[in-house]
């Protein structure tokens, strides 16, 4: 919402929202938390109605991937519906990942794909049917090169830093989708029994 695409950043926010959220101006009020947060320079502001404080974590021979799981709205990517304009609904799966090598610009495009070819291999193995949500985000970070050690030129599943990137994700969105699907679980067994 806040801050994407490639470049230089400072800092990482995954604000947490209220599930009905409707603002028509996210990237502001972002912004604004941020500010609030004491956060200054350029950033990136992600959002989720997940529980933040509910995140998993998971490490792969250096690369570190948090993931806050939303999946009250489950979707394929590829669904046979009509696309709508406007700020999807909040639930979100949203991943950070840390690598710890320098990234080129192609890189970490790759490692994005990287990072959500392994949610969705966590999804399906976690017994779900959807490929994430409409509103999944992935922040990729890396060193900024220093000019004197070089750039990786890959991030995908089958290099050094895209496999590990890939694993980490996966154990990460791996043991939230279990979480996630344990408690829904839970909430409609106590549903059930209060009826």
């Amino acid at each position: 919402m806040l801050g994407g695409g490639l470049g230089e950043r400072a800092w990482v926010l995954n604000a947490q929202v209220p599930a009905g959220y409707g603002r028509r101006n996210p990237a502001a009020h972002l912004a604004e938390v941020a500010e609030a947060a004491g956060l200054s320079g350029a950033g990136v502001g992600l959002m989720t109605a997940a529980e933040v404080s509910a995140y998993t974590r998971a490490w792969d021979e250096g690369v570190e991937a948090v993931v806050t799981t939303g999946l009250g709205v489950r979707t394929w990517a590829a669904a046979p519906v009509a696309g709508r304009p406007g700020v999807p609904p909040a639930g979100t799966v949203n991943i950070v990942v840390r690598v710890p090598a320098p990234l080129g610009d192609a890189a970490l495009v790759n490692a994005v794909m990287t990072a959500t070819e392994a949610k969705v291999q966590a999804l399906l193995d976690a017994g779900l049917d959807c490929s994430g949500t409409p509103s999944d985000a992935v922040c990729v970070l890396a060193p900024v090169p220093d000019g004197v050690a070089g750039e990786e030129p890959f991030a995908g599943p089958r290099s050094t830093w895209g496999a590990r990137l890939a694993r980490a994700v996966h154990a990460a969105v791996l043991a939230g989708a279990r979480a996630e699907r344990a408690s829904a679980e839970r909430t409609g067994a106590e549903r059930t029994g209060a009826e």
